[in-house]
């Protein structure tokens, strides 16, 4: 959530911040809700005072032998006016609190201008793309009859599911082995496991609730549980109503989970194959830092998600997503775009984000400083990659004339020396 001391303070930069994201504040409800909620607030607290006063008088006519007939009936008044003006005061406070919800974080001030993806700026391009001497095939064709299984999936689940065996699921899980290695011993996570199912506190925390429900895979039976989108939910979550220390930041934090999503408002987008599935696999980053360094960390996650694209030899591209295209919780954000030889273009494979205090806000994730005072943590996410994409993409940039794949040198220690799979 935004500062509300931002809104009430600077609400015409607010107002102009937001609508670069294509986020038009309703200025009339805002102004409204606040100035009824100052009203209110101060009626209940002009009330409050009355009533300590007129108690106290009659304490003190008490001790003096008088009567306090006259006195008790003021203060009995005032008991009910005071009820009522709390009533209306919270009433109108969460109104404004779930006003407050629905806005987006405000974008950084290098975020480009923009609606849509046509926004976005390419920051840099790494490698390039293979020139192949035969027509490439995209990784449906390349694993069909080879381990990729989806008419299996729609029997046992339905659309966008895979079943993967044999060599690729080997493939599926060296990459994530890999991931988890380097960004371990090389970049300085801690891995950490999580639970699978999220309430509704978590998804609230992170940003995805209450906006994207329709986004979200929902517990049957359990109104308040949900699978997780992505491990960002439960590996942030873990600092919800936490103070740390100020000598405990930075945590950082890469774990390995599957990730549930309805896609809702996808409208047929990518129905062939991997690249949109209800169910897949991510290795995730999560830093919390202090503020100070907040935008260094972006700088460094980022660098981490590329190292494995670097290692992997996979050409990309890293790109500044405009203002229309920023995630609701984001304040800033770098997509990693992968080559598919099959679609002759970059797809997303890993999405680096900063989301300032945003998120802590609502989370309320703090730290203690060294003076006592207790401060917002800021958040960071990235994607360390997304495994299925990387798999579409190892599959197609290696593939050979005769459908077999050539395995990274990276990998091939965890595939028992291999260098070629899917050999005929």
């Amino acid at each position: 959530m935004l500062d509300p001391k931002l809104l009430r303070n600077n609400l015409a930069f607010v107002t102009q911040e937001l609508l670069r994201r294509g986020f038009d504040l309703d200025i009339d409800e805002y102004q409204s809700l606040e100035a009824d909620r100052r009203l209110l607030q101060e009626e209940t607290e002009n009330l409050q005072n009355e009533r300590n006063v007129k108690s106290k008088l009659i304490g003190q006519a008490k001790a003096k032998g008088e009567d306090v007939s006259p006195l008790l009936a003021e203060v009995s008044g005032l008991g009910e006016k005071l009820d009522l003006a709390k009533k209306r005061f919270g009433e109108v406070r969460e109104q404004l609190e779930q006003l407050l919800k629905s806005i987006p974080n405000l974008p950084d001030a290098s975020v480009p201008e923009g609606e849509d993806e046509s926004g976005n700026i390419t920051l840099r391009e790494c490698g390039s793309p293979r020139v192949f001497d035969f027509e490439p095939l995209d990784h449906v064709d390349l694993g069909d009859g080879k381990g990729l299984d989806f008419e299996t999936a729609v029997k046992v689940s339905g659309s966008r599911y895979v079943i993967m065996t044999g060599e690729l699921a080997k493939l599926q899980r060296a990459l994530t082995q890999y991931m988890l290695d380097i960004h371990t011993s090389q970049h300085g996570y801690t891995e950490v496991y999580v639970p699978y199912i999220v309430n509704s506190d978590s998804l609230f925390g992170t940003g995805q609730l209450p906006k994207f429900a329709e986004d979200q895979f929902q517990v049957a039976g359990d109104a308040a549980n949900y699978l997780i989108p992505t491990a960002e939910v439960p590996v942030t979550n873990i600092y919800r109503d936490v103070i740390l220390d100020e000598s405990e930041l930075p945590k950082l934090h890469v774990c390995h989970s599957p990730c549930f999503r309805s896609e809702a408002g996808s409208y047929g987008r990518d129905t062939r194959g991997m690249i949109r599935q209800h169910q897949f696999e991510k290795v995730e980053m999560v830093q919390v830092v202090h503020p100070s360094r907040s935008w260094e960390a972006f700088d460094m996650l980022t660098s981490h998600a590329e190292a494995i694209l670097q290692n992997l030899a996979l050409p990309y591209r890293a790109v500044n997503l405009c203002g229309g295209d920023l995630g609701f919780s984001s304040a800033k954000t770098v997509d990693l775009e992968v080559w598919l030889p099959s679609q002759k273009e970059y797809r997303e494979i890993s999405s680096c984000s900063n989301f300032l205090d945003f998120q802590a806000r609502r989370m309320q994730a703090r730290y203690r400083t060294s003076s006592g005072s207790v401060e917002l943590m800021h958040t960071l996410n990235g994607s360390g990659l997304a495994v299925g994409r990387t798999l579409v993409a190892v599959l197609e940039n290696y593939q050979n004339s005769d459908g077999s794949i050539t395995v990274p040198d990276v990998l091939r220690t965890y595939l028992n020396g291999k260098e070629s799979i899917l050999v005929s």
